[in-house]
C-alpha cells in the first residue's frame, strides 16, 4: 500500500512540476492580423483558410475508429478459444458482436452513416 501511494505521490509532483515548468518556459505569442492570416507564398488568399470540413466526415472517421478498436479487442479472444470454456467464450464472442451489430444498426437507422454535401 505504500508503493502505491509513493508512486501515485510521485507522478503526481512530477506532472505538477512539468505543468509549472510550461506556464514558466512558455512565451505568449501576440495574436496579430499577419500571424493569423494564412500563408500562401506572399499572395493574398482566394478565399478562407479556416473553413471548417464537414462534421459527417468527423463522425465517419469517429465511427471507424470505435470499429477499428473493437476489431482490435476481438482479435486476442481467438488465442484465449483454446484455454476457455467454448460455450463461455462463444456466449461473450456472440454477445459482442451482437452489441457491435445493434450499434451499426443505430447509426444506420438515425442516418448517421449519410455522406451528404
Amino acid at each position: 500500500m505504500l508503493k502505491t501511494t509513493l508512486s501515485i505521490m510521485t507522478a503526481t509532483m512530477i506532472s505538477m512540476m512539468l505543468m509549472m515548468l510550461c506556464t514558466i518556459i512558455s512565451k505568449n505569442s501576440i495574436m496579430d492580423r499577419e500571424k493569423m492570416s494564412p500563408f500562401e507564398c506572399g499572395f493574398d488568399p482566394k478565399s478562407s483558410a479556416r473553413s471548417p470540413f464537414s462534421l459527417q466526415f468527423f463522425l465517419i472517421a469517429i465511427l471507424f475508429l470505435i470499429f477499428d478498436i473493437e476489431i482490435a479487442i476481438m482479435l486476442p479472444m481467438i488465442v484465449t478459444l483454446k484455454m476457455s470454456n467454448i460455450l463461455s467464450w462463444a456466449l461473450t464472442m456472440a454477445g459482442f458482436i451482437m452489441i457491435l451489430i445493434l450499434g451499426l444498426y443505430y447509426e444506420w437507422k438515425n442516418n448517421m452513416l449519410e455522406w451528404t454535401f
